[in-house]
């Protein structure tokens, strides 16, 4: 149990270099409007899924992949060196589509209360 406590700090961790370095380091246009959402370390640390979400327009979802793709790299050296550890995990962004269908119920909510308030006699 330990090691799920430890690959959730060190998740975290890397979490929040990311984000900082997508902020201040990574001037790639084409990840603008990107949010972290998640991550899910592996319990030995040597591999990570983050996930992210987009707010707004949808389209180019490929380009946005391949912009989080190719900053991998860059991503792993700089994690390595503020974080020192001594395996620094293999990357996968994921898209996290969550929020969009948390979206979607919600709407679907709001019409059925619309609809139910209509039907009132």
């Amino acid at each position: 149990m330990l090691a799920g406590k430890r690959a959730t700090r060190v998740g975290d961790q890397i979490l929040k270099e990311i984000a900082d370095l997508l902020i201040r380091k990574i001037k790639d246009p084409r990840i603008k409007g990107v949010t972290l959402t998640g991550i899910d370390l592996s319990d030995d640390l040597r591999h990570a899924k983050v996930y992210y979400s987009l707010m707004g327009d949808k389209t180019g979802m490929e380009r946005i992949q391949a912009g989080l793709d190719s900053a991998k790299g860059f991503i792993k050296r700089e994690i390595g060196l503020r974080l020192h550890l001594r395996y620094i995990p293999e990357i996968l962004f994921r898209y996290d589509s969550t929020l969009e269908m948390g979206d979607q119920m919600e709407k679907l909510f709001q019409k059925i209360k619309r609809d139910a308030v209509d039907e009132e006699p």
